[in-house]
């Protein structure tokens, strides 16, 4: 009863934070969908103390054809400008071409790999919508000839733009099962670039054992849950998901602690040099901020790969426990931002956020033993780990006025 009285109390918090419009317009905080964003940002005045939970163009990392640009052009200085083992670190994205404006380029490297699996995705779009796999040119040029009648008809500038993306023809298994990793990264400023990671995430499980033998089965080869849940035999009760520790204790437990941690890792690398890619262009607004959703790929090699971020990830839950997740993931969200000048600005972590990224990378101090008590340095990141996230805030946040004693 306790915790159901604490939830309301949060969630009554929450509305009222989000949801206060007075008459003239003017309003404090705004968790918006960016169609509002789009609309209204550029004649919206706030005032120092008000948030909003997109900067201008968050498009410029969470549309497809724009986030591959921006990792190519940022790999390519990298090269430049700190050689080729550098650049090296941005190799988790595979072969992109935006469509139509690259189709040339992309007839040439499809050549180059007859046989190969394609898999062709709307740029805006999400949920797995026009989303479709192909092996022979011919797929790509009936989708031309579609699409060049559909101009006829309609303005072109109204009709989605495509990218074609190498398949990732061998990801790593569960059960027989494809899955993907959602990952949620809460950046509060570009300039200078601060980053928070979340410690729990899920793990989104395909209906269909895979198999190459069809690329027509969506079950099999797409992991949204808006897909999965049509599935004939699919079971709401137990979902589609695994939960971030969950996945980790497995991999641990097959692989050893150091290869997870490498994995882990790596993860972390894909998260920090995708938002460097973007820092230039992304236009920083102290009143902005932005809640994440990374959709990443292990390989059968456990080699993570980044195959979208979303600006407005889902936070309609699938179970019990998955709720428990968003709840407490949006309510550490709104701590982070801090409304209320609760916290002190020097916190390396709040509620179930670990401050990963702070103008540099951020450490965590680890007494080691082993070596007489000397203090190493590790990566202040604990994605699948612990998340006693209420132990923490119990400790950090000083209470609201109305709960001080009289």
């Amino acid at each position: 009863m306790r915790n159901t009285f604490i939830k309301m109390f949060h969630f009554f918090k929450f509305v009222l934070i989000c949801g206060i419009f007075y008459s003239d317009g003017e309003w404090d905080f705004n968790w918006c969908d960016v169609g509002w964003l789009r609309e209204n940002f550029d004649h919206a005045y706030m005032e120092e103390h008000v948030r909003i939970n997109h900067f201008r163009n968050h498009y410029e990392l969470t549309r497809k054809n724009l986030m591959v640009k921006n990792l190519k052009r940022f790999q390519k200085n990298l090269e430049k400008d700190m050689g080729r083992t550098e650049a090296s670190k941005c190799d988790f994205f595979p072969s992109t071409y935006a469509m139509p404006s690259e189709y040339h380029l992309f007839v040439e490297e499809f050549n180059r790999n007859p046989g190969s699996t394609w898999i062709m995705k709307p740029v805006a779009k999400s949920q797995g919508k026009g989303i479709f796999l192909f092996r022979k040119l011919k797929d790509i040029i009936d989708w031309k000839k579609d699409r060049s009648r559909s101009e006829e008809q309609k303005d072109a500038a109204h009709l989605d733009s495509y990218v074609v993306q190498r398949y990732i023809e061998n990801p790593y298994l569960i059960n027989g099962r494809k899955f993907d990793l959602r990952v949620y990264v809460l950046v509060t400023s570009y300039v200078p670039l601060k980053v928070w990671l979340y410690r729990d995430g899920f793990a989104r499980f395909s209906s269909s054992r895979f198999s190459l033998s069809t690329i027509d089965d969506k079950y099999m080869h797409l992991t949204n849950v808006s897909v999965q849940k049509t599935a004939p035999d699919y079971d709401p009760e137990k979902g589609c998901k695994w939960q971030m520790q969950q996945l980790r204790r497995y991999l641990t437990a097959k692989y050893g602690r150091e290869v997870v941690e490498t994995l882990f890792g790596d993860m972390d690398n894909i998260i920090i040099r995708s938002l460097q890619s973007v820092q230039k262009v992304i236009i920083n607004d102290k009143h902005c901020f932005e809640l994440y959703g990374y959709d990443i790929l292990l390989d059968h090699n456990l080699k993570p790969w980044l195959i979208e971020v979303n600006a407005s990830p889902s936070h309609a839950p699938s179970s019990q426990e998955d709720y428990e997740m968003k709840y407490g993931l949006l309510e550490d969200t709104l701590n982070v931002v801090d409304m209320e000048g609760r916290l002190t600005g020097q916190e390396k972590r709040v509620g179930g956020f670990d401050l990963m990224w702070n103008d540099g990378p951020v450490y965590t101090e680890d007494l080691n033993l082993q070596t007489f008590g000397s203090l190493s340095f590790t990566a202040n990141t604990h994605l699948g780990c612990v998340n006693d996230r209420e132990k923490n805030l119990r400790q950090l946040l000083k209470p609201f006025p109305l709960q001080k004693k009289i």
